[in-house]
């Protein structure tokens, strides 16, 4: 079995300029994923996805492949990681190369060692059906979340309970509890395929513009949806008279629930908390 590990390195990071080769502990962030893979002993290949002859340069040092860099179009903010490995599959297919398997190597995992990876490798070896997919504990309400059965496998989650139907509800709170996050989209999108490759049908209600095109309402219902969700969150700052416990009662972390009460003073004109 043919094993590449692709690790993703564009160089538009907007949050933090130039992330990817920013030192940690002495090295470029994306040396330590590029290490833990050489590390793993799993790959004929290791290859980093850029869109710059820098970054390129960098990872050669450190003992990654770079043979083509990334096209305009998948190095843009809004292009998915799936978009991303597909022209990189498609590059060494051209190139007269194909593998079995890839593995999909965040960068900003830096603590993540060979070790890691060989044990991913052999679950999938052993019992994956599909893929395996790194997990953390949640932060959020554990009724927001599915749990893991003793298989491990997501399957389950669908599979277990028979569902066939599963409706998503407005995406505001979504947006609400992330501010900071640009990728709403992207994740309803893998989303909705990991639902439909289930066998599942799914509805949006108060589908935002550009996630399933143009929708028009006689009635601005997304704005009807924020303000509940804004007055929820008066309600429980009211009731617990602490951003800390009103945060964990809506289920979102306390500095958005302070923003949200900060955008709407601001709106309003007015303070509307004694802090």
């Amino acid at each position: 079995m043919k094993n590449i590990a692709i690790i993703p390195a564009r160089s538009g990071s907007k949050g933090v300029i130039d992330k990817n080769i920013r030192l940690l502990a002495g090295k470029p962030l994306m040396a330590h994923t590029i290490c833990a893979a050489l590390e793993s002993g799993q790959f004929d290949e290791v290859m980093v996805s850029t869109d710059s002859e820098k970054y390129a340069q960098i990872a050669r040092e450190w003992g990654a492949s770079v043979p083509f860099l990334r096209s305009e179009a998948t190095s843009t903010d809004s292009a998915s990681s799936w978009d991303m490995v597909q022209e990189v599959l498609d590059g060494y297919r051209e190139r007269g190369k194909e593998f079995d398997t890839f593995c999909l190597l965040q960068p900003t995992s830096p603590l993540r060692d060979g070790e890691d990876i060989r044990a991913a490798y052999e679950i999938f070896r052993e019992r994956a059906s599909f893929a395996v997919v790194s997990v953390c504990e949640a932060e959020h309400s554990p009724l927001w979340c599915g749990h893991l059965p003793e298989s491990g496998e997501f399957t389950d989650f669908i599979d277990e309970a028979g569902m066939k139907t599963v409706l998503i509800d407005s995406l505001n709170g979504y947006q609400a509890s992330m501010p900071e996050e640009n990728a709403l989209v992207l994740h309803i999108h893998e989303l909705l395929q990991y639902l439909n490759r289930q066998g599942a049908t799914t509805f949006l209600t108060i589908a935002q513009h550009g996630l399933v095109g143009d929708m028009k309402a006689p009635v601005d219902i997304t704005y009807l949806a924020d303000t509940v969700i804004l007055l929820r969150y008066f309600e429980a700052l009211a009731g617990t008279r602490h951003f800390g416990r009103a945060a964990a009662l809506v289920n979102i972390s306390q500095p958005a629930l302070s923003t949200q009460i900060m955008e709407m003073e601001d709106h309003l004109g007015t303070k509307l908390v004694e802090r």
